[in-house]
């Protein structure tokens, strides 16, 4: 299962009780953040999100709003003793400006922190739970967007059919991966015989700031959940365009063309107070869509 909490809906000034752009992913192991903008660790607290399963930060670019907590996360986790790994997945720029600001406060962090430069699309991590891949959007300056995909559970056991084909407890595990048993008479039990197949896994898009663009359709097609930036209202198209934005409607017409199954909209601009017409717009478009709520959590 997944779970991803807000902890800042706002584009680049924090504005009503908003916070910049900033999201956790949650596994039942550990938190994926996805972007880090002013008070986003204030919002960790807030929302009772412990730093330590956060071992792995995503930046989709390198526009203040996105990024400006991050320094301040990181020397924080320091100074509460953290002593496990941190990876850092961003654009190349980025790794002189944490070690300039690490070493202007003259700062020996208590762990070790692994950047990883985002240089082209693809796999940018795959361990036993999840697999990260990065593809490229259209903003003002590189910025990437991220696919997150669960790794398939193993097939679980029928305890009762196993134990009617007296298959032995020792090749439970090649059951699990698929194997099929074979009896010392050289009898075949097919694995679906004693074997339950596991949930389809879990997708979650996140499409970061970008101009409407029909070419990230394939790269989040089918997902379970799509977060899409709608800085502004559909009034607002040409404003938008100038500036590397989206509106409501382009983006229910993206989840709508991908085939996503339900559709999350942020990034709202300061202009606007009241957010209930952004979901009034989109779902004229896209009926199963949400507001990005700063301190909302959406099981995936």
């Amino acid at each position: 299962m997944l779970a991803l909490t807000i902890l800042g809906n706002n584009s680049a000034i924090p504005a009503f009780d908003r916070f910049p752009t900033s999201q956790v992913l949650q596994s039942p192991e550990e938190g994926y953040l996805i972007d880090c903008g002013e008070g986003t660790q204030m919002q960790l607290s807030r929302y009772k999100i412990r730093r330590s399963r956060i071992n792995h930060i995503f930046i989709s670019h390198l526009h203040g709003d996105h990024y400006f907590g991050l320094i301040g996360l990181i020397t924080s986790m320091s100074l509460m003793g953290r002593t496990q790994d941190l990876h850092i997945y961003a654009s190349p720029p980025l790794l002189p400006i944490l070690q300039l600001q690490l070493e202007a406060a003259n700062t020996i962090l208590s762990f070790k922190f692994y950047f990883h430069p985002l240089t082209a699309p693809g796999l940018i991590l795959d361990n036993s739970k999840i697999q990260v891949s990065a593809f490229s959007v259209k903003h003002r300056i590189e910025c990437w967007g991220f696919l997150f995909k669960e790794n398939r559970n193993p097939r679980k056991i029928d305890p009762v059919r196993v134990k009617s084909f007296e298959i032995p407890s020792s090749f439970y595990e090649k059951l699990q991966k698929g194997e099929d048993y074979v009896t010392k008479k050289g009898t075949i039990i097919p694995n679906d015989e004693v074997t339950i197949a596991a949930p389809l896994p879990k997708t979650y898009g996140y499409c970061a700031d970008t101009i409407y663009d029909e070419s990230l359709i394939d790269k989040i097609i089918g997902v379970d959940l799509l977060y899409h930036e709608t800085t502004y209202l559909q009034d607002n198209e040409k404003k938008a365009a100038a500036r590397f934005h989206s509106t409501t409607m382009q983006a229910g017409a993206i989840a709508k063309k991908a085939g996503v199954k339900r559709l999350l909209i942020g990034h709202f601009s300061a202009r606007y107070e009241i957010l209930d017409p952004f979901l009034e717009e989109v779902i004229t478009v896209f009926p199963n869509t949400e507001l990005a709520l700063d301190g909302v959590t959406y099981r995936i």
